[in-house]
């Protein structure tokens, strides 16, 4: 229980590889929210837990070689957070950026495929915020935190410098 079967350095690299495939897995699933994850969606994400416990630890079973692994994860989610923070490239490239759903009361297809949303979630959505129809949609953005912003038609967008995917005819 207290002496590592292997040395620390070889549990924080292998921590460190399983959370960079982790967080390359999870990104390319998409964006969603927490309360937007489907039980298939939980279930996978027990099952990668188990699967991984074994790969950043190996045959050490040790207190202090669970706490590494720990210690590491969280001081590389820290790290991952500050960088994503700062934006840029590497901010971007952690976090993603958000995309166009819906602009001028239509549909972008390619977008919808894309980030794996159904037109009847963006109705529901426009819904949620007092509108009955698509049409009366100015603009529909999936954030990066996986929350559907909708500007109904007739409002002012103030446009911020940031990268937002839109659709180019």
């Amino acid at each position: 229980m207290w002496t590592m079967n292997a040395a620390a350095w070889v549990v924080v690299l292998r921590t460190l590889a399983v959370y960079g495939a982790v967080f390359v897995g999870l990104r390319l699933m998409g964006k969603r929210e927490i309360g937007q994850m489907t039980v298939f969606d939980l279930v996978v994400i027990l099952l990668i837990a188990n699967a991984v416990q074994n790969a950043m630890v190996g045959s050490d079973v040790s207190l202090q070689g669970g706490i590494l692994a720990a210690f590491v994860l969280l001081v590389v989610n820290r790290l991952v957070a500050m960088v994503r923070l700062r934006g840029g490239r590497f901010g971007r490239l952690i976090e993603g950026t958000p995309t166009v759903l819906v602009q001028n009361g239509e549909f972008v297809e390619p977008h919808l495929r894309k980030e794996g949303i159904e037109r009847d979630e963006l109705v529901m959505a426009a819904r949620e915020h007092g509108i009955s129809s698509i049409k009366q949609v100015k603009l529909a953005v999936l954030e990066v935190d996986g929350s559907i912003s909708i500007v109904p038609e007739g409002s002012t967008v103030h446009r911020i410098p940031r990268h937002v995917r839109q659709f180019r005819h």
